[in-house]
């Protein structure tokens, strides 16, 4: 059956998953919409202390067992301890057959790859996968389906009752010994506990892991006592230092600078840059260097924006800190100066479902003027991939991606023509992740297209400087320097879907057919 976006998802996984496919971004705009998700939440003896020894212990008070459902979150980054902490742990008690539901899953978490091979993992569900996870998948080894969602479609899901959590572990930077947690207030801060708010509203047991334990009350909290059942403290829930790595950190890239200039200009041309206007950048380094070009700009014009949204890095706290933004809404931190940004008194947590959700009664992703994002592959109907990698592999993640690009105004993505030999322009891209009804103008190092629907963006831009050229054109220069690409060959079966932010398929992602030699 093709979607909306031209992608034929078989029938078996539609019957499989109970989904309909893709119809539309906000095909379901003004459908009623009801939170489904048990919730079951014990009486607590007043004497009863919610502390425990290790997290063997805790495993064992939530009454872990073959088939349930797990989840973390990724606040750390590449630091996390959390989850090979807790799978070590299960695995070593011979649990199985369970699904992890996780905000994301990094390399740093290649330890439990080979918990998937022997079927104590058999289903993922997250944002995103990198590393070795993400090619065990790719190649077929585990055994059920790998979900991809939206951090909004992940909220969503879960409060639907779609995913139901047995048993969630909250890596906290602070916890009193009730279970009133912090990013912050630790020796390991990561700043934000946002997306595991969901996690701890709706799970069956909530069971915080700290390397800090202060005195009661742990205020001001971002995750309260009255969703947490039990607290353990090990040595080390994760390395801050790590949470700044790729992606995320500062370029010196000419070319990706070239592009940041480019993607300042389209904002400082169109009608939305003026005072009050709201932002929100990515973490690719063109993205965040576009922040700083752009901070240029508005003290030269004398705008200030109203608010930056997402997750946030130094520059966006260095406006903040200079008054050229009003206030910060935060839901992760990228590196440590934003962590350290936390208690500034305009610099607000708030949770994943007030970020992105995309169906709740508003979220803050619909109030953006403008989004820069960046992408894998960007196809001539402006469909983005930001999952699946050139060789087939799952290797990143839709965080927000699709959940921002729907909201903004005005929705830019970052891609240079080529990533190394391969074009990142092109004819169809390997996995839709986020639809081109969503992106409104494609930046590159070769030129800028502007989605032809946005005819307001094309008149806005006419009469600059700007090397504006059709998505085609870009896609043909792209070519003629590479070559069109063969493309990747999968096998038949299905290993994972990428879900649009409303429950339905988005695309599929098949296993990779090995590569034979002559």
């Amino acid at each position: 059956m093709l979607n909306a976006v031209g992608r034929e998802i078989p029938e078996e996984i539609l019957k499989e998953t109970g989904k309909q496919p893709y119809q539309g971004a906000f095909h379901f705009d003004s459908v009623e919409y009801k939170k489904d998700a048990p919730k079951t939440r014990p009486v607590i003896d007043p004497k009863k202390s919610k502390l425990l020894s290790n997290i063997h212990e805790a495993l064992v008070k939530c009454g872990i067992k073959d088939g349930m459902t797990i989840s973390f979150h990724h606040h750390f980054r590449e630091g996390d301890k959390i989850v090979n902490m807790v799978m070590d742990e299960i695995h070593a008690m011979g649990i199985k057959n369970l699904t992890i539901c996780a905000s994301s899953l990094g390399k740093q978490n290649n330890p439990i790859v080979p918990y998937i091979e022997d079927g104590t993992i058999t289903s993922i569900q997250s944002s995103g996968v990198r590393g070795g996870i993400g090619e065990a998948i790719s190649n077929g080894k585990l055994k059920g389906l790998a979900i991809m969602r939206s951090h909004g479609g992940r909220v969503r899901a879960i409060e639907s009752g779609e995913v139901h959590i047995d048993i969630a572990f909250i890596g906290a930077s602070s916890s009193d010994d009730y279970g009133n947690l912090s990013g912050m207030r630790g020796k390991a801060n990561c700043g934000v506990l946002s997306y595991a708010a969901v996690d701890a509203e709706y799970a069956d047991n909530v069971v915080a892991i700290t390397d800090c334990l202060v005195p009661f009350p742990n205020y001001p909290a971002q995750i309260s006592m009255t969703n947490v059942d039990y607290v353990v403290e090990v040595d080390s829930i994760g390395d801050p230092e790590k949470i700044a790595t790729g992606a995320a950190k500062p370029t010196k890239d000419m070319r990706k600078l070239l592009m940041a200039e480019y993607c300042t200009q389209v904002v400082a041309n169109t009608p939305w840059f003026k005072d009050g206007f709201s932002y929100q950048t990515g973490v690719g380094g063109a993205s965040i260097a576009s922040t700083i070009s752009l901070a240029k700009i508005m003290r030269e014009k004398g705008i200030k924006m109203g608010f930056g949204l997402g997750g946030l890095t130094k520059p966006m706290c260095e406006l903040l800190n200079e008054g050229l933004v009003g206030k910060l809404f935060d839901t992760q931190d990228f590196d440590m100066d934003a962590i350290e940004n936390v208690n500034h008194p305009e610099h607000y947590y708030i949770t994943a479902g007030e970020y992105a959700d995309p169906f709740n009664k508003g979220a803050f992703v619909n109030k953006l003027d403008y989004v820069i994002l960046a992408a894998l592959e960007v196809d001539v109907h402006f469909n983005c991939n930001v999952v699946v990698g050139s060789d087939g592999m799952i290797t990143g993640a839709q965080g927000g991606h699709p959940d921002t690009a729907a909201g903004a105004k005005c929705t830019i993505v970052i891609a240079p023509l080529l990533q190394g030999r391969i074009p990142a322009i092109c004819s169809d891209v390997t996995t839709v992740t986020t639809p081109g009804e969503s992106v409104d103008v494609v930046v590159t190092d070769y030129g800028i297209a502007i989605n032809p629907k946005r005819q307001d963006i094309i008149d806005a831009l006419k009469d600059t400087n700007l090397p504006i050229k059709s998505i085609e054109e870009l896609r043909d220069i792209a070519y003629s320097i590479t070559g069109e690409p063969n493309k990747v060959q999968f096998e038949d079966r299905v290993v994972g879907i990428i879900e649009a932010r409303d429950g339905s398929v988005m695309d599929v992602v098949r296993q990779v057919k090995p590569f034979e030699f002559g």
